[in-house]
């Protein structure tokens, strides 16, 4: 009998080789959900590389509470911590989003071990993108701070157009972001390239690189929001989700927008100059195969319902006799 009335027990049609494409929503949904304990796990191990940041913050506040002395031990404690941590996140970052990519591209994927190879092999490139991107980091947030005291005290409208100005240098930064990791993984061009190629990814792309934006502006929003305005309760809770969540699931957003304007504008060209096809889109250009050179044909939504025979014949004494098998017709 089967589930609801219906036997299950029947072959379908199969699935067309060629069906429609589902929409960008429905895809990045559907690989959300099976690669969301890999995320989660990724989240783990990426977390790792901010411990030394979050030792940092924890021994300025103790410092800055007199649990601690304040003398140069302290300060020199929360500098090299500062410094190790921006050593390190741009290799983590790297191994972090090679990981990513595969999980867009469905390729296999050894978590750890990937995540560590790739942040050996292109960690003075990332390590550099790293450090800047720190600078622009602090920058930013000295802006953020700075000039509204200084349009209040001056009561000067320039200040305005320099704090309009800074936060677009950080938001052109953050866009630029969304492709320079990923073209360290998944190309060989030199740093300064990958720049230059980001910042014209940054502008080429913005449509989508709006909605990437918007995407973070919500998820941090609303983190942002628990973790300071709501009740500690909650806020305990926000931040203890942190190890866990958001940066590997916004980075999986990151790559699924970024990753096919980086094939599209960057690596096709290369293989299109060469005569050749991208490998990574070889699933996707079926028409670009002639149908008459093709051995075998996938029949995936033509071939017809097999049934299984249920019925039981009776022998001539009139009992029945046993069922033996499936009969295949």
């Amino acid at each position: 009998m089967g589930l609801f009335g219906r036997n299950y027990e029947n072959a379908g049609a199969g699935i067309a080789k060629n069906a429609p494409k589902k929409k960008a929503f429905f895809r990045f949904m559907e690989l959300f959900g099976r690669k969301f304990w890999k995320l989660i796990g990724l989240n783990i191990l990426y977390s790792l590389f901010f411990l030394p940041l979050v030792a940092a913050v924890a021994v300025f506040f103790m410092r800055y509470n007199g649990t601690i002395p304040s003398g140069m031990p302290s300060l020199l404690l929360i500098a090299g911590l500062v410094i190790l941590f921006v050593v390190l996140f741009g290799p983590a970052t790297a191994g972090h989003t090679k990981v990513l990519r595969a999980f867009v591209l469905d390729k296999s994927v050894f978590m750890v071990h990937d995540f560590f190879k790739t942040f050996k092999s292109e960690f003075k490139n990332s390590c550099i993108i790293g450090v800047i991107d720190c600078f622009v980091a602090l920058c930013i947030a000295a802006s953020i701070y700075i000039y509204p005291i200084l349009i209040e005290y001056y009561d000067s409208k320039i200040f305005y157009v320099f704090f309009a100005l800074a936060l677009s240098i950080g938001i052109v930064v953050l866009m630029m972001n969304f492709y320079t990791f990923l073209m360290v993984i998944a190309t060989n061009l030199k740093l300064k390239q990958i720049l230059k190629n980001s910042l014209s990814l940054a502008i080429i792309a913005l449509k989508k690189n709006v909605i990437t934006l918007a995407v973070i502006a919500v998820f941090v929003g609303i983190f942002a929001g628990l973790i300071i305005f709501a009740d500690m309760g909650i806020a305990v809770i926000a931040m203890s989700i942190l190890p866990f969540v958001p940066a590997s699931w916004l980075g999986l957003v990151i790559c699924f927008n970024s990753y096919p304007i980086i094939q599209k504008y960057i690596i096709n060209p290369y293989y299109e100059q060469r005569g050749e096809i991208n490998p990574e889109l070889l699933g996707d250009m079926e028409e670009s195969v002639d149908p008459e050179e093709t051995l075998f044909e996938d029949m995936g939504g033509k071939e017809k319902p097999v049934t299984t025979n249920k019925k039981v014949k009776s022998g001539g004494s009139g009992k029945k006799t046993k069922h033996k098998g499936k009969v295949i017709s």
